[in-house]
């Protein structure tokens, strides 16, 4: 039997690097996993209570509602004015998802057809290209760079959608960005909208690293632009910025036509996140206000440990501003190798486990993605292991 959808996807490359560590480990080997973004940090305390209150209540074991309870669309709406200056209707301009992942797979079919086109970065965030492709439409890859470059991706946008056809209907952007860790100001962003509003485009912003910023700068949101909520749609996560990855806990905000279309669409495919969770979240935003910046600390002397301990043994990567990773180019002499091949490398003579770039998309390779899930101690075991297993780095 062909299975539709499924045969078109290619091999999810992180598994090999997965793999390889495992075998590793049972050998006796200490792999410090800096491969996959699954934060170790743990959820607030508040949070955790106010789940276990609410599920001994038996009346939130019934269905609840895929649009997300009313106080919870309220406290993301109050969120949003504390944390941006923005105002937002939590009836018709907020909607709660299973998730940033689910919520952007389900946009994307209410936005696109089969003929369809979407503008993506490359590299990207998996679900970002194969979004589009899921619900049939084409994905039309721009680059994005890396570092600081977010103005030089809307102008890239700009230039793809004007020379392509059929015109795009969707327009994705990250900031902070997965992989590259690639930032935006807001100026960059009121260019995009301004120029969104004269087009039947709409944009669509995943803001999971909305609260992992560094050094004092602060990620933009596109509903603070002039005219945002009348282009745009927002994802924002409590995953990273509360480290409740298996929560499933997410937000589409902003355009009310397009949150009532996704609203119509998943009340046929889900009765929404178990009630006690959306309580607990509830409370979380309203009385943890402060836990996202506790954490942002915590990530910025990760990333300082492996940014210093790089640089020392001669590995010249990126500083990001942002984001739980750090996107490194693969080093001049192992330059013969593809990400995967170096990914290998880095677990069988390093004992240190990363993601390769090629992981997200072409666009990725000559790249790999370290993501900062250990603390300074285990990154800082993880530069050793560097400096002793890439000899042609140490020996000049």
């Amino acid at each position: 039997m062909d299975f539709r959808r499924i045969e078109g996807l290619p091999p999810y490359v992180f598994t090999i690097i997965d793999s390889l560590k495992l075998e590793a480990r049972r050998a006796g080997r200490d792999v410090v996993d800096l491969g996959f973004g699954n934060p170790d940090l743990p959820s607030p305390q508040v949070a955790v209570e106010k789940l276990a209150e609410a599920a001994q209540n038996t009346r939130n074991h019934r269905y609840s509602s895929s649009r997300g309870i009313p106080n919870l669309r309220l406290a993301v709406a109050n969120h949003y004015t504390r944390r941006f200056g923005v105002t937002l209707d939590p009836e018709t301009e907020v909607l709660t998802t299973i998730g940033a992942k689910e919520g952007f797979s389900h946009l994307m079919w209410v936005l696109l057809q089969p003929g369809d086109a979407a503008i993506v970065p490359t590299p990207s965030y998996p679900i970002h290209i194969w979004g589009p492709y899921f619900a049939g439409a084409d994905a039309r890859q721009v680059p994005i760079g890396d570092g600081s470059d977010g103005a030089g991706y809307i102008d890239r946008v700009m230039e793809a959608w004007e020379l392509g056809w059929p015109k795009p209907r969707v327009i994705v952007l990250s900031f902070p960005h997965n992989p590259t860790t690639s930032t935006v100001e807001l100026a960059d962003l009121q260019r995009l909208v301004d120029w969104a509003r004269e087009r039947d485009v709409v944009l669509v912003h995943d803001l999971a690293y909305a609260d992992m910023c560094f050094d004092g700068w602060q990620p933009p949101s596109l509903m603070q632009c002039e005219g945002g909520k009348e282009v745009g749609v927002e994802l924002y996560s409590m995953t990273k910025s509360y480290s409740m990855a298996g929560w499933r806990v997410a937000f589409l905000v902003g355009r009310p036509d397009v949150i009532k279309a996704l609203v119509q669409l998943k009340s046929y495919l889900d009765y929404g996140t178990f009630q006690p969770i959306q309580i607990a979240a509830t409370v979380t935003l309203n009385e943890a206000t402060e836990y996202p910046a506790e954490l942002s600390g915590i990530y910025q002397s990760r990333r300082d440990c492996l940014y210093d301990g790089l640089q020392r043994v001669g590995w010249d990567i990126l500083k990001p501003k942002g984001t739980m990773f750090a996107w490194a180019r693969i080093p001049e002499p192992y330059r013969e190798m593809d990400s995967i091949e170096f990914a290998r490398h880095l677990v069988t003579e390093c004992d240190v486990a990363v993601s390769p770039g090629v992981g997200f998309g072409p666009g990725g390779e000559g790249y790999v993605r370290f993501a900062l899930i250990e603390n300074e101690q285990r990154i800082g075991q993880a530069v050793r292991n560097i400096r002793r297993g890439l000899t042609r780095l140490t020996t000049g």
